[in-house]
């Protein structure tokens, strides 16, 4: 069951879009604090999701552009056998999906510590760094949310 906390407005919930927009770029931050993980170099749509995400953030994008992008990211994870491939794929493909459900910010960040595990990498270390970054004004939000899962 989904949390209600990450409902828009519009859509009858609690979440304003300046904080919808938060968490999407927080996800993207994120996710790409990780990319460089990515064996033998970013496949291009992960490239476009994420400038599609950010986008969005800035209302530049739709989130019908999100939705497609997040099924291209997906197909990129879907393509791969290499565990990290796999991770930062699915990792940029819920962070583009944030657009359309705020909660998938929560999912990204969790594939972006999977990449790092995965990697033999400090999951400590990561999520200290993601804490770090997270905005101040979702941040009782997601420590919620996070403690919850």
């Amino acid at each position: 069951m989904r949390d209600k906390r990450f409902v828009a407005v519009h859509r009858g919930g609690p979440l304003s879009r300046d904080a919808h927009h938060q968490l999407i770029n927080w996800a993207h931050s994120c996710v790409s604090h990780v990319l460089a993980l990515f064996p033998g170099g970013i496949d291009e749509r992960l490239k476009d999701a994420l400038n599609i995400a950010e986008a969005w953030g800035n209302g530049q994008a739709s989130v019908g552009d999100a939705r497609n992008a997040s099924l291209q990211a997906i197909a990129v994870a879907n393509a791969s056998s290499d565990p990290v491939s796999i991770a930062i794929a699915r990792a940029v493909g819920h962070t583009v999906a944030t657009a359309h459900m705020a909660d998938h910010s929560l999912r990204a960040v969790e594939y972006a510590l999977k990449a790092i595990k995965a990697a033999d990498k400090s999951i400590e270390k990561e999520r200290n760094w993601q804490d770090d970054h997270m905005p101040s004004e979702v941040s009782a939000l997601l420590l919620s949310a996070r403690s919850k899962s």
